[in-house]
């Protein structure tokens, strides 16, 4: 589990969902560098531990968002606050 959660993607997704529901197009443009393979694997690795809810819109073309289940959401506080630490001590950090 800490290897998902640890994983440099996994938070950052997880963190851009915070704020709500979030399109794949949406969440790759907030992930920059991110590929769109990793970024689906990341997606479905995080659906599949239960962090993450996959909804599929029946419009033309498909809508997909993907929201943070309430799992999600309480793994969401602790890793922002290890994002913060890592923004105050980047400097340190060689």
């Amino acid at each position: 589990m800490l290897d998902l959660l640890a994983n440099k993607w996994s938070a950052l997704a997880i963190g851009a969902m915070e704020e709500g529901p979030q399109r794949f197009g949406a969440l790759q443009r907030r992930l920059e560098g991110v590929s769109p393979k990793v970024l689906t694997s990341t997606l479905r690795r995080l659906e599949e531990k239960g962090f993450v809810d996959r909804t599929i819109y029946p419009a033309v073309p498909l809508h997909v968002e993907y929201a943070l289940t309430d799992l999600g959401r309480s793994v969401a506080r602790p890793l922002a606050q290890l994002r913060l630490w890592v923004e105050d001590h980047i400097d340190e950090i060689a």
